[in-house]
């Protein structure tokens, strides 16, 4: 199974930047790795982040999410000093709700070249 995830920023500031963005994918991946999920395609811009993940029937896209965005959230404003108090007073990263799409009738290429056309910060 496929599903297309979408991570707003709390209040949509444009917070991110490609090195944010870069680090963001491997913690993404590794958490994936932990559900024996696989993160297809990763892309994002300055308040936003697109994944195309595929995953088992026997995952909870609920709790993958979760996870997602929890273990991101608190690794990225450990690490980003710039993430960490800015906006947020260092509460949350993400907006409170998130956009879960299954991939079923549209070709997974479809998806992952919308994924990969977002228009990535330069810096």
């Amino acid at each position: 199974m496929h599903a297309h995830l979408v991570f707003v920023t709390k209040y949509r500031h444009l917070a991110f930047t490609n090195t944010h963005l870069t680090r963001m994918e491997e913690i993404m991946r590794e958490v994936c790795g932990d559900f024996e999920t696989k993160l297809e395609g990763f892309n994002g811009e300055a308040n936003h982040v697109h994944l195309l993940v595929s995953f088992p029937p026997k995952v909870a896209v609920s709790k993958l999410v979760n996870s997602l965005d929890g273990v991101s959230s608190r690794l990225l404003r450990k690490e980003c000093e710039d993430l960490r108090f800015a906006y947020w007073k260092g509460a949350r990263l993400w907006s409170g709700s998130y956009f879960a799409g299954s991939v079923s009738g549209t070709p997974i290429s479809v998806v992952r070249q919308y994924i990969e056309q977002q228009a990535r910060p330069a810096v």
